[in-house]
């Protein structure tokens, strides 16, 4: 540790401060991978070998790939935020499609609702018609004194009305 102080200082300048984070990190997931990839002389950037065979350096870039497969690093926590705004994005809009399925059910219930109202409303409207007609009828039926050409007329076309 006190060799790994003076290679810092004389590369540095500076005294190496952080050893109570190095510490807690040192064994961490993250670092731990890290310190792996240095260690086996791989990193991001493809060698070109001197030969220039593309196959030689896909083979490379596959195996660090099958590495980072076997020690996947768990997600950080902007993708984490990202996936679960995903996540919740599709489940409203999941949310949205049902409640307007539900609305536009609702809807229909409604309209057919207010097409049997106004069924029953032509109805009544009818029976009204016809009660009218009767009392009309009643009315020049009771008269004792003699009807007029009018409501002779007006007698005859009910009756035809109400027997047809």
């Amino acid at each position: 540790m006190k060799g790994a102080h003076d290679i810092f200082f004389n590369d540095h300048g500076i005294k190496f401060v952080l050893e109570h984070a190095w510490r807690e990190l040192r064994h961490d997931h993250k670092w731990c991978r890290a310190s792996a990839l240095k260690d086996s002389a791989s990193s991001k950037r493809k060698k070109v070998d001197e030969g220039g065979s593309a196959q030689s350096s896909n083979n490379v870039e596959a195996g660090v790939h099958v590495d980072d497969a076997a020690e996947m690093r768990p997600p950080g926590v902007k993708a984490s935020k990202s996936k679960a705004k995903k996540q919740n994005g599709c489940k409203e809009e999941g949310k949205a499609l049902l409640e307007f399925q539900n609305l536009w059910s609702i809807r229909q219930q409604d309209l057919e609702l207010k097409v049997e109202i106004a069924k029953s409303r032509k109805q009544d409207m009818e029976m009204k018609s016809k009660l009218a007609k009767h009392k009309t009828l009643d009315n020049l039926l009771a008269k004792t004194e003699p009807l007029s050409d009018i409501e002779n007329a007006l007698k005859n076309k009910l009756i035809s009305e109400l027997l047809s």
